[in-house]
Order: structure tokens, then C-alpha cells, then sequence
């Protein structure tokens, strides 16, 4: 065999420094958001000077766009590899597996740390737009997942509202499932694959929630109100530019009060994300509580619950705040916002543990199956972009009955 040329081994050591500094970056990524993602920590993580690392990366945009840019093409991968196989359902069950391998991989230190995808609305142009491109083709070919002649009844709008239900599991998915071993994860899988074919509900039950008054889970009036709405201006921007999009100046102009007035309100802009949270997990645990009030079964409250809050989502009161905010916030907020969360996904396994004990619920795993609908609950303030013509009334049947009673169902 001939001896390799210079060049070829120069590139080879270009590449190998190249994914050694991208590996650094996504752990920073993952840990403090764009926002807290630099070059100087970059290099420190890898032992080399700020000006070795602006020789790969010139701006922290290129850097945090080519972390996110190489997890895209790993699930990417993922999904084309599942996507061979014969029914959908033997596609769903690859697709977890290969991503659920690849999270065993990471953790044993033989494959590139996966990034937070969603943090690519904090990129600014043109790298925004091509991190989206690059999404765009990996959620083309998660949708395939649904392409079969079994499945031909399924419009495009749902296909799509249901591929985003199945990839908003993956990518909620580093939030909990580090509270396993990688040695648990086939029986992890078996469980997410049992909840999405087949859902929660029982045989018996039928898809009628009972309906919650929009206007009821909102504030109405007062000063309450006038907060409201500060906080849902600023909700809907951060949810569309991401935290660092989001400028104060932007806020104060959607709100059209002067950046003083801003400031008069609120100390800094984390301190706005996090009274968006805080808004955000108010409106949920109140739906909680007026679904655990109704007359019914477990089933009949969780059902309705979630159906409040997905409409809740596309009605002129919301969205809710994206969980993707989190890692714009310093540790300590980041913190006390997940255990905010936590809470929220508690009341839900217990609301569904409750249903299994007196059987008006399948026998699923509460907590899996509690952080899999927190999961679809967070994307849903994304459906009215997926499938721009639903309407608030039907969004729980586009996107939480599929979660509900199984994503090949009709």
C-alpha cells in the first residue's frame, strides 16, 4: 500500500481538531444557549487559542451553526436508515432505536454530543436560514415514517402535525431521559413505542373532550390583564426569534412602549423570560385543576386538560412559552424553571397513574408517558405554522388526539 501523501494527512488532522472544537461547542451549546456559547470557551475546552479556534470558525454564529447543523444530519441518518424498513410502525420502532443507540454511544464517549436543535432561532442570517434548510430536509424525511399504503387516508396537514410530534420526542428527550442508564434505553424505547402506536386511552374510551373556557385559563382583567398581555407579546416573539432574536428593543416595539418603559417593568430580559415561564406554567396547572374538577373519568380529565391547552395555544390568548427558551436563562433560573416543569409533568403522571388504577387508562409508564405529552403540549404552538389553515377547536384533534390513542389511528 502506498505511504499516505502530507496533504492527505494534514486534512485528516484539520478534521480530527475541527470535530474536537464542535464537540466542545455543543456541550456548551447544550449548557448555556447561544447566548452563552463563545469562542474563548471553545478553545479553553480544547487547549487552543481563541485566534486557532477563528481558524476553523471566524464567528460564534458559524460555530453554533455548524454544532447544529452536524445533529441535524445525525438524525437525519437516523431517519433515513429507519425509513427502509417495511411498515410504519417497524420505521417508528427503528427510528428510536437508532437514536436511542446513538444517545448510548454519546454517553460512552464514541459519538458526537447531539445539540439542542431548536436553539437555531437564536442564529442570525444567513446562517439561520441555512441550519433551517438542513432541518427542512431532516423533517422531509421523517415524514416517510407515514408513507404507506396503509396510511393513505392521512392528509398531508396531519402527516405533518404527527411527524412533529414524533421528532418533539426526540428532541425533548434530553431533557429526562438522562435520569436512565443507557442500559435501560431498549426498555425506554419499548415503552415510547407502546404509548405512540397504541396511546393512553382504553378500547372504551372515545375522543370527546369536554370543553375548558379559554377565556377562563387566561387573566381578564386589571392589572393582571395589562401584565397578560406584556408577558404574550414577548411570549410570541422569543417563541419566533428565540431569545437572542428577541431584542428589547423588538419587545417594546411589538408592545409600542419606550425601552425605559421596559425597564421600569423589568430588571433584565431574563427576568421577562422568566415571568413568561412563569405565565406559561400558571395557565397550565390551572387547566390541571379545572380538568381534575370535571365529573368523569381520569381518561375524560386528561383528555380534556390536554385538549384546553393545545387550543390554548392557537387561540388569541396564547401561545405558551417554547421550552427551548431554557437555555437562554444562567443556570441557577434554568434551574428553578425546570423544577417548575417537573411539576407540571408530576400532576400529569399522576393524573394518568390515577386513570390506569381504575382502568380508564392503558397500563403505560405515567412518568414516560406524562414528559411525552408535556412534549407535544410545548410543539403544539408550532401546529398553526405546520398546518397554517387548523383552527384553535380542531388543534387537540390534529395534535394531541394522535399522542392520545395512537399515531396511526384515524
Amino acid at each position: 500500500m502506498a505511504p499516505r501523501s502530507a496533504a492527505a494527512k494534514s486534512t485528516d488532522r484539520f478534521e480530527r481538531k475541527r470535530e474536537a472544537i464542535l464537540d466542545a461547542a455543543t456541550q456548551i451549546l447544550n449548557r448555556k444557549g447561544i447566548k452563552g456559547l463563545t469562542l474563548g470557551d471553545t478553545a479553553a475546552a480544547v487547549d487552543l487559542s481563541t485566534t486557532s479556534v477563528t481558524y476553523y470558525f471566524k464567528r460564534k454564529d458559524d460555530l453554533a451553526a455548524a454544532c447544529i447543523t452536524r445533529g441535524i444530519e445525525t438524525l437525519h441518518d437516523i431517519a433515513d436508515l429507519a425509513t427502509r424498513s417495511g411498515t410504519p410502525a417497524e420505521r417508528l420502532h427503528n427510528f428510536l432505536t437508532r437514536y436511542l443507540d446513538t444517545l448510548a454511544r454519546v454517553t460512552a464517549g464514541k459519538a458526537a454530543p447531539l445539540p439542542i436543535i431548536s436553539e437555531l432561532r437564536a442564529l442570525t442570517s444567513p446562517r439561520r436560514e441555512e441550519v433551517a434548510t438542513a432541518y427542512g430536509r431532516l423533517f422531509r424525511k421523517a415524514r416517510q415514517i407515514f408513507d404507506h399504503p396503509d396510511l393513505i387516508w392521512m392528509s398531508r396537514g396531519r402527516r405533518t402535525a404527527r411527524t412533529r410530534i414524533v421528532l418533539e420526542q426526540v428532541f425533548w428527550g434530553g431533557a429526562w431521559l438522562s435520569k436512565y442508564d443507557p442500559e435501560d434505553y431498549p426498555r425506554i424505547r419499548d415503552r415510547m413505542v407502546d404509548i405512540l402506536l397504541h396511546g393512553i386511552a382504553t378500547e372504551r374510551d372515545e375522543w370527546a373532550p369536554a370543553g375548558i373556557d379559554m377565556d377562563q385559563l387566561a387573566a381578564r382583567d386589571g392589572p393582571e390583564l395589562a401584565r397578560e398581555t406584556f408577558l404574550l407579546a414577548a411570549t410570541r416573539l422569543i417563541n419566533l426569534r428565540g431569545y437572542r432574536g428577541a431584542s428589547v428593543d423588538k419587545i417594546s416595539a411589538e408592545l409600542n412602549v419606550t425601552k425605559g418603559s421596559f425597564y421600569h417593568h423589568n430588571e433584565a430580559k431574563d427576568d421577562l423570560v422568566v415571568a413568561c415561564f412563569e405565565r406559561s406554567f400558571e395557565v397550565m396547572t390551572r387547566a390541571q385543576r379545572m380538568a381534575m374538577e370535571l365529573p368523569g373519568s381520569q381518561w375524560d380529565k386528561v383528555s380534556a386538560c390536554a385538549a384546553a391547552l393545545a387550543e390554548f395555544q392557537l387561540s388569541d390568548h396564547g401561545p405558551l412559552l417554547r421550552t427551548s427558551a431554557l437555555t437562554a436563562l444562567p443556570e441557577q433560573m434554568r434551574k428553578v424553571m425546570v423544577e417548575h416543569s417537573n411539576r407540571v409533568s408530576d400532576r400529569f403522571a399522576s393524573m394518568i397513574s390515577d386513570g390506569i388504577a381504575e382502568a380508564s387508562l392503558r397500563p403505560v409508564d405515567p412518568f414516560i408517558a406524562a414528559q411525552m405529552l408535556n412534549a407535544t403540549l410545548n410543539a403544539c404552538a408550532e401546529l398553526g405554522y405546520l398546518v397554517p389553515d387548523v383552527r384553535p377547536k380542531a388543534a387537540a384533534s390534529v395534535f394531541v388526539r394522535p399522542l392520545l390513542m395512537g399515531i396511526f389511528e384515524r
